[in-house]
């Protein structure tokens, strides 16, 4: 998994640079950085987010900064 995701990062990067690169010379790069975004959004920040947290518990993903302090102030 973590090769799949350095390639598309790499994927990505290229096609955003390509587009900036088409853009200079006074063409139509919007095409190609609008895809590496797309990209980058929707297929990338998925995969990396997946494989970040399959092992973990539902309650390590959670961001609880309050909730254990409401908790004990309620009880009392």
């Amino acid at each position: 998994m973590k090769k799949v995701l350095i390639g598309l990062i790499v994927i990505v990067l290229g096609l955003i640079g390509f587009g900036y690169f088409q853009k200079n010379n006074g063409l139509n790069g919007e095409k190609w950085i609008g895809i590496g975004v797309l990209l980058a959004a929707f297929v990338l920040m998925p995969l990396f987010l997946y494989s970040r947290f399959k092992n973990k518990e539902t309650r390590e993903r959670m961001l609880n900064l309050g909730l254990k302090k409401k908790e004990d102030t309620d009880n009392q």
